[in-house]
């Protein structure tokens, strides 16, 4: 696909059209109240904690205990948001949150809070945002058409934003004017409004399976699974890596860059951080057009440019003017990639393993931008932060060419709902689904002509194969017979095959409609399955 090929379905959707589907509309602004609850729980834990233990290392263990439990928890998250129903899977979390917070607001106003109960708290709450973050994001796509999702995705960006400015400020000044008591029971309060929200809504039926419901650890593994053998997520998991491993230099380094690079204060801090935060709501608003004019690789690779711009013109020409304008246009490249990004990630998921691939991306996201964040501290420490913003800058431009050939949107054309066009195997008795591991073999007739293009058509088959669970794939050919080809494939059980048949996608169907029209034989090639003796 070409990097300027325009996005019809895009090009009719305006950035604010989400917001005429009311579950859409009533769920965003509950999200944006709830979270700026959380950036109010953010800066009144790390403020009560500066006054409970004055050592650097327990302070910053706040932000620790909110972040970690996002590597800890976000695949069994995952899996979790894709075996059960997601809608009473974040009721039941709000439902703890908010408990929580509240608990906390209680032992904050009678004096009883120590840095070991805030510390715990906080893991509690940061444990609780983890296991919602994949199963908000997996319902996104059943609140809005497919052609709105790029504008969905960006709308809950910008209220990320949007809080993100609010939430301190307004902690802040409550702090002041009330007490530290008051932002924790705010933070309680505004679970309230995500619960009514929840509770509102309808999500639409799906399609029942007659299977036993898997469990966390093997839908973990499903996850995973699916996630290496599928080309457009891993494309999308590489663009991401290089994008936030050079891009964390502009967020872990802003704080000093206003303080000694531009030679400021708190305040201009907080105005670097409004302008990020008008950039993103700009940014968004302008997306969905840029990219119908674009396309999403392009829309990425100037939007990452456009952000290593930024870091090397505020490295050379430390003014605190510039720099303000130049962090608007920070701002609405971030947006503008990271939108792009999750869009991406979304289309190439199919819905029984939307939460489990996004928590994946997520893993990738907060890693890289750990990994980064620690290697230009480090760095900055050494060489000066202004240098340390050229080598972000520089390393993110060589990072364009490197993986321009990991395309985005691939899964935007496939057919991922399930084709169920497999007919049910042929069986004797009734199985045990526990009995495994099952051998499949399937026989094809093609003539020497088709011979290559029929390999070819089977190399992405097996991808498919193993998306689903195969092991063991292989093709052979008859010694005997140069036409006759036998493709034989293992699954670990009986219950892992049948699961198999029910999530085959339409994008299977016709790539297997293709090898098909190659097969001379005087019937369609049918399976033969073995199973292991007891």
């Amino acid at each position: 696909m070409s990097d300027t090929k325009s996005i019809s379905p895009e090009a009719k959707a305006g950035a604010w059209d989400p917001f005429k589907h009311s579950a859409f509309a009533v769920l965003w602004a509950a999200t944006l109240v709830s979270n700026i609850g959380t950036w109010m729980h953010d800066v009144g834990a790390g403020w009560l904690m500066t006054e409970l233990s004055p050592s650097p290392a327990v302070v910053a263990a706040v932000q620790a205990a909110t972040t970690l439990p996002v590597f800890l928890f976000a695949l069994p998250a995952g899996a979790l948001a894709d075996i059960v129903d997601r809608r009473r899977l974040l009721i039941t979390v709000n439902i703890m949150l908010g408990a929580v917070a509240a608990l906390l607001a209680l032992l904050v106003s009678l004096g009883a809070v120590t840095p070991t109960i805030l510390l715990l708290v906080t893991f509690v709450m940061g444990t609780g945002a983890a296991f919602m973050a994949p199963a908000w994001q997996a319902v996104v796509p059943q609140l809005v058409p497919r052609s709105e999702l790029t504008s969905a995705v960006a709308l809950n960006s910008m209220g990320i934003n949007v809080s993100r400015a609010i939430g301190p400020a307004l902690a802040g000044f409550l702090i002041v004017a009330y007490g530290l008591t008051v932002p924790f029971a705010i933070n309680a309060l505004s679970v309230l409004g995500i619960l009514a929200a929840l509770l509102w809504w309808r999500a639409p039926q799906a399609k029942e399976s007659k299977l036993p419901a898997e469990t966390i650890v093997p839908a973990m593994i499903a996850g995973v699974r699916y996630s290496l053998h599928s080309a457009p997520l891993k494309a999308t998991l590489l663009r991401a890596a290089a994008f936030f491993l050079f891009a964390s230099a502009f967020w872990s380094l802003l704080p000093l860059i206003a303080r000694q690079v531009l030679e400021g204060g708190a305040a201009l801090y907080g105005v670097l951080l409004t302008c990020l935060g008008a950039g993103a709501v700009g940014g968004a608003v302008a997306l969905p057009k840029i990219k119908a004019r674009l396309g999403a690789d392009l829309t990425v690779k100037v939007a990452t440019v456009g952000l290593a711009g930024v870091l090397a013109l505020i490295s050379l020409v430390p003014n605190a003017y510039l720099a303000g304008v130049s962090t608007l246009l920070a701002g609405a490249c971030w947006i503008a990639v990271v939108s792009t990004l999750n869009v991406s990630a979304q289309v190439a998921l199919p819905n029984w393993v939307r939460a489990r691939g996004l928590s994946i991306f997520m893993m990738v996201f907060f890693g890289s931008m750990t990994v980064g964040s620690l290697t230009w501290g480090n760095l900055a420490s050494h060489v000066g932060i202004s240098m340390t913003l050229l080598v972000a800058a520089a390393g993110a431009v060589i990072a364009v060419p490197l993986t321009s050939r990991a395309k985005l949107n691939q899964g935007e054309t496939l057919d991922l709902t399930p084709s169920l066009h497999w007919p049910a195997p042929m069986v004797n008795t009734e199985l045990p689904g526990d009995r495994g591991p099952v051998a499949i073999q399937i026989a094809y007739e093609i003539d020497v002509a088709d011979k290559e293009r029929f390999l070819d058509l089977m190399a992405r088959l097996a991808e498919a194969r193993r998306r689903n669970g195969a092991f063991g794939w292989s093709i052979m050919e008859d010694a005997a017979s140069p036409t006759r080809f036998i493709e034989c494939w293992q699954e670990a059980s009986w219950l892992q095959h049948l699961r198999h048949h029910e999530r085959v996608s339409g994008a299977d169907r016709a790539l297997q409609e293709e090898i098909a029209k190659l097969h001379r034989g005087t019937a369609s090639p049918s399976a033969v399955h073995m199973i292991a003796m007891r």
